[in-house]
Order: structure tokens, then sequence, then C-alpha cells
């Protein structure tokens, strides 16, 4: 059976134009994350938002409070994952742009300004822009700012020496953008029909929907360095039943998700202006192998 997914958009959003982006946070039983989360947004941005939250659950109080609040929201009783958790709220939303951020992050403050500039300085919206996360433990990717800890969990966080040196940083603007917090215009979401509800509850579905702004002819993609966040990491997906998101992406688009992020991508290289076409010759030996993996992989399933 399809998951039940209630709608409530809030009278006070009904009423105001002056909000600049749409900022969708799925939450799963995570009330104490969201709370910093959003009161990051409202206490660091320079501008106004609309905030949308999508309740999974709710039974630790979330959708009582997100109520109190008075965000428009969209609410399952049961953990639909982030495909729908994104999809859902972006129904509601009523600005040209969409951003789209995990409830376990802390924004810096002016993380909003570096974004609005980014945009003044397209003449176009097929783009995709991202935040950089400031992560408290080493990491593999490139992209982001680490080891650099101050706290393991929102009950230890130190705001205030955070505060104090998260623009102190040196880093460069990235390649690439599969992380949150994106920001998309509308129209371009709409083109693509967001996130691929087949991905549920959401392992690779970040990549898919890269694949998904690619073909539809988005080549800007750019990590923006001074657009900063702090990321607790994981506090969701390490309790979920996790899909199989790399064989499903495989046999969706016949080559893996690093193929993708290396030959298309350029996942964490210094930003390069618009992405050129991949260059099919250097990688012919992994699209070789990605090629036998997937005939490997339907055969199985035969």
């Amino acid at each position: 059976m399809p998951p039940k997914i209630g709608f409530h958009k809030s009278a006070y959003a009904q009423g105001r134009n002056e909000n600049v982006f749409s900022i969708l946070i799925p939450s799963w039983n995570n009330l104490d994350y969201l709370k910093c989360c959003i009161q990051s947004i409202k206490k660091n941005s320079r501008y106004q938002h609309e905030i949308i939250v999508h309740v999974n659950e709710g039974k630790d109080g979330t959708l009582e409070w997100v109520q109190h609040q008075g965000f428009s929201y969209t609410h399952s009783k049961e953990n639909v994952g982030v495909c729908y958790g994104f999809n859902s709220p972006a129904s509601l939303a009523t600005t040209d742009y969409l951003l789209l951020s995990d409830d376990d992050y802390y924004f810096a403050p002016d993380w909003d300004f570096y974004l609005v500039e980014e945009i003044k300085k397209l003449d176009h919206i097929y783009f995709c822009l991202s935040g950089t996360m400031i992560e408290h433990s080493p990491t593999q990717y490139s992209s982001m700012i680490a080891p650099h800890n101050f706290g393991n969990t929102v009950h230890e966080f130190n705001e205030e020496k955070f505060l104090k040196e998260y623009n102190s940083f040196p880093f460069e603007n990235w390649n690439g953008t599969n992380w949150y917090p994106m920001l998309l215009h509308k129209t371009i979401w709409n083109l693509i029909g967001g996130l691929s509800t087949e991905f549920t509850p959401g392992m690779g579905s970040d990549p898919d929907m890269m694949m998904k702004l690619w073909h539809s002819g988005v080549r800007y993609y750019k990590g923006i360095s001074q657009s900063r966040v702090y990321h607790f990491t994981s506090r969701s997906t390490a309790r979920v039943k996790k899909n199989d998101g790399n064989k499903q992406f495989l046999l969706k688009w016949g080559l893996s998700k690093s193929t993708f992020f290396d030959m298309y991508l350029r996942l964490g290289q210094p930003f390069m202006e618009y992405t050129p076409e991949p260059d099919k010759e250097k990688f012919k030996n992994k699209l070789l192998r990605d090629s036998l993996k997937r005939l490997l992989t339907v055969w199985k399933k035969g």
C-alpha cells in the first residue's frame, strides 16, 4: 500500500511573499536536531525563508512542535524515507527556489547570502548549487571541510567556538555537488520529477537526481565554499533499513555511482565553471567494468 501523507500549509506562509528560499527538511523522530537546525536558519540567515518540514512518524513530539511553530508541513505516520520526505513538502513551496536540507545541520552565518549572490551571476536556471559541509570526523570526500570537531552530537555542540572559527578554514569552491544543502530552481525540480521514489528510503537517490539533472541539460554544478554548515552526520540513515542504491543506480543508468562522480560530475574537483561532456575514452575501462557488473547483476536476478 502506498504511504499516506498529510499536507498542511500554514496560513502564515500563504500570506507572505518576502521569502527567498523554500527550505525542505525531512525529519524522523530527530526533534533536538531539527530544533537546532531551524534555530540556526532563523539566527544566521541574511534573508527570510520559508521552512517546510516533512515529519516522518513524529512520535518524539516533532509533529506537535512543528504545528506549534506554524510551519507548513507534510506528515506520514510511518517513515517513508527522504524521497517522499523531500517530494511531499516541495509540493507546498511558494518560492521559486528549493533548498534541500538534512535536519542534522547547523547553518553558519550568511550561508544564504553567498547562494543568492551566485544566483545573481547567472542568466539561467540550469544550475545545481550546494553549501559546504564542515564535519567533525575525517572524510574521504574532498568537497568537505574535515576534520574540525565542534561536537559529535547536538548536545555536545560548541556553538560559540564554531561561530568564531567556521570561516577560518581556507577552502575553494568545488565541482560536482551531490550533497545537501542543495539549491535548485523549482522549474528544474519539476522538470526532473524530484527524487525518484523507487530509491526509497533513499540510498542512491542523490546521484540519481544528479544524473536526471545532467540529462535535463544542467551543466553548472557548484559547491559554494563560503556557504557553510556544520554536519553532525547520519543521525537518521544509521537507523533505517537501507535499499541497495548502488545496485539500483547501476541497473538504471548502466554505470556505477563512482564512475558517474568521476566521469560526469568531477565531484570534489576545483570548480570548473560549466562541466564539460565526459571523455568516454578516458573511462573506457571503468565503463567496461560497469557493463560487466550490470550484466552479472541482471543474470543473477534472472
